[in-house]
């Protein structure tokens, strides 16, 4: 049996043109998956790799969900693990392929601008990782626009949306001058350069943000303060530096209160820039659920509909679920989650 908790579930959903599917192409990019970037409105005449359909391509907007995996080596742990992605669509008249896709889920990233943060769909998409207990980081993203302040969205969370923001990350720069994050675990800053931002650089906080970064860190700590003890007990004695406190144990943290959908960490940078999209990945492994994380269940037909909860495990009766049929060119094709058991190349399974 695979490490299932090498295993992320996620999806990726927003308001219509958050860019989602720009940020989509960047994570296959620098998860290797794909060897060239195309933009969703491409003058190349090729088009984002999750938009498959003619009309997403000419629209530039995504119209059906679409599904793809990639691996990821964590930055900082050097641990690779295996990502299953869902691009959603974010235009309202699209929602039920969003509904469909979030049943599946384990864990989700919620895209928001950094100019106008939370919008009308954003609140549907919320709602509809509320209804079935998705735990959600957010991306801040087109911090490269003007009028961007992704300080100001991480407000807009709590107010619009009733979410406790946790700041993960500070810009550094923002709209033309944006040139990467200062990340408040590690208080380090973080560029990216090369041709595609490929090469993310490590160096230590500009001057001009130092006081800025111990605030946030500061306010990050006093949000892990209120899911652990020993977190608190720290903060109490003023002790807030990266000396004074294990970065593993606010990792832990974060991570617990996540997944128990108590705070949703805040990351944020430019998808079509290419800077912050390592180390969202890099928080997707940390904070968001394995399938081992989560409780799922299932209704027992034999036994009067008795809720059974399900275990991630090869031995066990068959249990999965047809969220998606769709019908191109090589016949109906019908995605399905297995939650229980082993389904293999020509097993015949009947509902």
């Amino acid at each position: 049996m695979k490490n299932i908790e090498k295993h992320r579930n996620i999806g990726i959903s927003a308001h219509i043109d958050s860019g989602k599917t720009t940020l989509t192409e960047r994570i296959l990019y620098f998860t290797k998956r794909i060897h060239a970037i195309h933009e969703v409105r491409g003058k190349d005449g090729v088009g984002a790799t999750m938009d498959s359909m003619e009309l997403e391509r000419e629209r530039g907007i995504t119209i059906q969900s679409a599904a793809t995996f990639a691996n990821w080596t964590h930055t900082k742990s050097g641990e690779a693990d295996s990502i299953n992605i869902i691009d959603t669509p974010g235009h309202v008249d699209f929602t039920i392929e969003v509904e469909r896709s979030l049943r599946v889920l384990d864990g989700a990233i919620l895209v928001l601008t950094g100019v106008e943060g939370v919008q009308s769909q954003s609140i549907t998409v919320d709602r509809q990782m509320k209804r079935y207990h998705v735990p959600r980081v957010v991306f801040v993203n087109k911090c490269d626009r003007s009028g961007a302040n992704p300080l100001r969205v991480a407000v807009m969370l709590k107010e619009k949306l009733n979410h406790k923001p946790c700041v993960m990350q500070i810009p550094i720069g923002l709209e033309d001058q944006l040139k990467g994050v200062v990340d408040l675990i590690e208080m380090k800053a973080y560029y990216f350069e090369g041709a595609n931002g490929d090469d993310m650089i490590e160096k230590d906080i500009p001057a001009e943000l130092v006081d800025q970064a111990n605030e946030y860190r500061e306010k990050l700590v006093d949000c892990c303060a209120d899911y652990s003890d020993e977190v608190m007990e720290l903060a109490m004695e003023g002790k807030y530096g990266v000396d004074d406190i294990d970065k593993n144990l606010l990792k832990s943290t974060i991570r617990k209160a996540t997944i128990s959908l108590d705070i949703t960490p805040v990351f944020m940078g430019s998808a079509h820039k290419n800077i912050g999209v390592q180390k969202l990945l890099d928080g997707v492994i940390d904070y968001l659920p394995c399938p081992t994380d989560v409780e799922n269940k299932a209704l027992d037909l034999d036994n009067n509909e008795a809720e059974v909860v399900l275990e991630s495990a090869d031995d066990k009766p068959l249990v999965c679920y047809a969220f998606k049929l769709v019908n191109d060119r090589y016949g109906q094709l019908t995605y399905v989650r297995v939650y229980q058991g082993t389904l293999r190349k020509g097993d015949m399974i009947t509902n």
